[in-house]
């Protein structure tokens, strides 16, 4: 069989399985009209359970969840938009937000969205917090009159509207007043939201996706009536979007010309994805601020991406957030130029003399172990490539890698978990409110850096999240990548130029500040419905 044939029959396949199995409703028929389908390629798979408490952390599995659950505010390629909330007004005297919400708003069971379930949603998060924000700053939410809700704050919070309201789902209280173990709730009921769609199947192991409209949708019913995601390599995806198999997929940037000509639509991406060198700066030697300092200077971030990016993405900045960020600290620019020779004298300093290949220390080689996934599918994702470079680099000056690959969830876990010495590993979200370094720099999850003994940087970060000033946020924020730059407890290797492709059939855009609290994938729900 051809590669063409044998390309049509395995997508053939995979449709005919989407389309065959689900729960609930059955997807309306297809309009003779148009085709009301649309299919978007992803070389990652599955993200979990699309649950408010079961989809996996990283921004696909929140695009997932999305497309079910509303917030009480949304973004769009400019800012804010209306969701639950048809308006909402900040009252700066009492430090406090009314929402006012969409009266026309229902569940996916047809019963109505109240104040009731808004107040609910904040109190159940007390008990079982949502993954990826932080509720601490919310003093008292309660209703306000007809139709509103009032959120007061115990401290000036400058992102609460991008991290808060427009990222944590609202919940309907007559499902979820029962649950007690939320990230194990997998009943049907669990999918029931206030969003466009409903979801028809889920495949864990085929990693695909099938959903549905929901016909009375407050905000419009939605413009197709099957979403898809369908697991399948970067270079089938391209052959696919060629052939109209499929609607949208990233694709390599050699791919960009071709498939343009062919018709197809192009985005690039900003550069709101980072892929880091995650250092574990809680064990000897990695605990020396001046032992990781050399591990920056032995690394050549543009010889990176030259060799194994072919160019496609920007240096890594050591303040984290890349130069074409709107808070990026020009100060950095120079900061740890690739430099053996003053990697080789901070070692030096630090007691390590040049024994034959290695450095030693006591009559120890200096030797760490290196973790890498394989790689994600997406182009420029960090793998083994990326991998093989930076021990190249690191043994070149004399520290002994020993190079180990694991699946992706894997190596999320051991980071989490500690176990590890050096990582290499990536997260979009940096093109989000700039609060959002807070949660990379001192956070629990496995992007984070997890620094959280440096009383300055900490004093800094507290300052801004209280500062709505945005001129006197800047100023702090330059000072904080300025702290993280000198301490080094992760090292952003590069961000990666990434480009999708898609077809004419809906508008996609990049969500300004990113999805949610910063997913930065051009799958808003919203270019579905309007």
């Amino acid at each position: 069989m051809n590669g063409g044939k044998r390309l049509l029959a395995t997508l053939l396949a995979i449709f005919m399985l989407l389309a065959g199995a689900g729960c609930g409703q059955q997807p309306a028929p297809a309009s003779s009209a148009q085709d009301t389908t649309y299919t978007i390629g992803d070389p990652t798979g599955d993200y979990g359970f699309p649950s408010p408490f079961a989809h996996y952390s990283r921004g696909p599995g929140y695009v997932r969840m999305s497309m079910i659950f509303d917030t009480l505010l949304w973004k769009d390629a400019n800012g804010y938009v209306p969701a639950l909330a048809d308006s909402w007004e900040y009252l700066a005297a009492e430090n406090a937000y009314i929402f006012q919400l969409n009266n026309k708003a229902l569940w996916h069971d047809n019963r109505k969205v109240t104040v009731d379930d808004v107040v609910f949603t904040f109190e159940y998060l007390k008990k079982y917090p949502y993954q990826t924000s932080n509720l601490s700053m919310i003093k008292s939410v309660q209703a306000a009159g007809n139709n509103a809700v009032k959120i007061s704050l115990s401290r000036v919070h400058a992102p609460f509207l991008d991290q808060v309201a427009g990222t944590i789902p609202i919940l309907p209280q007559h499902i979820w007043q029962n649950v007690t173990d939320p990230a194990q709730f997998r009943q049907k009921e669990a999918l029931i939201g206030s969003g466009p769609f409903q979801l028809a199947d889920y495949n864990k192991e085929q990693g695909s996706y099938l959903y549905q409209p929901f016909a009375s949708y407050y905000q419009g019913k939605p413009k197709f009536n099957q979403i898809k995601f369908v697991k399948m390599s970067t270079e089938m995806a391209a052959a696919a979007l060629k052939q109209k198999q499929i609607d949208m997929a990233q694709i390599p940037a050699e791919l960009v010309k071709p498939l343009e000509q062919s018709g197809l639509k192009i985005l690039t991406m900003p550069h709101d994805w980072v892929a880091k060198l995650m250092i574990n700066h809680q064990k000897d030697p990695l605990a020396s601020i001046e032992f990781r300092q050399a591990l920056a200077c032995a690394i050549d971030r543009q010889a990176l991406i030259d060799t194994t990016l072919r160019g496609q993405g920007l240096k890594g900045s050591p303040g984290l957030l890349p130069f074409d960020n709107e808070w990026y600290n020009p100060a950095l620019d120079n900061v740890y130029k690739y430099s053996p020779e003053a990697a080789a004298t901070l070692l030096s300093k630090l007691g390590y003399s040049k024994r034959g290949s290695y450095w030693e220390k006591n009559g120890t080689i200096l030797e760490l172990e290196l973790l890498v996934s394989p790689g994600s599918g997406l182009a420029g994702s960090p793998g083994e490539r990326q991998g093989e470079f930076v021990k190249s680099q690191l043994e070149q000056l004399g520290i002994k890698v020993n190079l180990r690959a694991l699946e992706g969830k894997t190596l999320d876990s051991l980071i989490n978990d500690g176990k590890y010495d050096l990582a290499i590993n990536g997260h979009g979200g940096l093109g989000s409110d700039p609060d959002y370094l807070t949660s990379i720099i001192t956070g629990k999850s496995f992007q984070s850096a997890k620094y959280q003994t440096n009383d300055k940087l900490n004093k800094l970060l507290a300052q801004q999240a209280s500062t709505m000033d945005k001129h006197l946020r800047k100023e702090l924020f330059n000072q904080i990548q300025s702290e993280f730059a000198n301490a080094v407890p992760a090292l952003p290797l590069y961000y990666p130029t990434w480009y999708y492709a898609h077809s004419n059939k809906t508008t996609l855009f990049f969500t300004k500040q990113g999805l949610g609290s910063g997913a930065p994938i051009p799958l808003n729900k919203m270019s579905f419905v309007k």
